[in-house]
């Protein structure tokens, strides 16, 4: 069985998942945060190199302010523990989107997270935190045009390889897979760029339930497909 390089996953559901269980959103999202270092475990295992996970969009800050305060407290500490757990796993850790909006201290655990595990040499793992694709467009090709009218670039010098370098993801391959849990059938403005001849796979079990069998049954899927980049089948 072909295991992709890069796996992308919308990580939905856990706030429904909590609910039908009579508890409070914010648990589903706690219980979300666990099964992330299990399905990284998961995948690292199964030879995945790639793990990107959308973790909080640009939307998100639309959310009731009781449910975004809870969301950034889980964030800080997941930033504190994830260390512990990336040279447990020998991961390198990434965030992608724009950080400025986030609180100063949330920037600083970010920046020491990536700093820390930039040398490990096992999964990739990218989170994506106040991150929407088109903001992230919109941001790239502004350092893009400061980068024209500083002359260190030409207009003409511009084809996609080079427009990717701009974009957050830009020392990452762009995903063979994305996986949307919990029943949702869209893409919601993630990875767009990226996701261009990227499998889709939805799957209707929430993200906290979502397990190694699952991931395996999404591989299986994958593996079905006839990858096509321009009508000529992938080798």
């Amino acid at each position: 069985m072909k295991v992709p390089s890069h796996v992308a996953i919308i990580l939905d559901g856990n706030g429904r998942w909590a609910k039908k269980r009579g508890m409070p959103r914010n648990y589903g999202h706690t219980q979300g945060a666990k099964n992330v270092e299990v399905i990284c475990e998961e995948a690292w295992n199964m030879g995945i190199k790639y793990l990107t996970v959308f973790a909080f969009s640009t939307e998100n800050w639309n959310r009731p302010k009781k449910e975004v305060d809870a969301l950034m407290k889980l964030l800080r500490n997941y930033m504190k523990n994830c260390v512990k757990t990336a040279h447990k796993n020998h991961m390198r850790v990434r965030v992608i989107g724009d950080k400025s909006r986030l609180a100063e201290d949330i920037q600083r655990s970010i920046e020491e997270l990536e700093q820390e595990t930039k040398d490990n040499d096992g999964l990739n793992f990218q989170i994506a935190i106040n991150y929407g694709s088109r903001d992230e467009m919109l941001r790239g090709m502004r350092r893009m045009l400061a980068d024209v009218k500083a002359g260190t670039l030409e207009a003409d010098e511009l084809n996609e390889a080079r427009f990717s370098a701009y974009l957050d993801t830009g020392e990452i391959p762009d995903p063979d897979l994305l996986i949307r849990t919990s029943g949702e059938q869209r893409i919601s403005n993630y990875l767009l760029w990226q996701l261009a001849y990227s499998e889709l796979y939805f799957c209707e079990v929430p993200w906290p339930d979502f397990s190694k069998k699952e991931l395996e049954k999404a591989i299986e899927d994958y593996n079905k497909r006839e990858r096509r980049y321009g009508g000529v089948k992938e080798e």
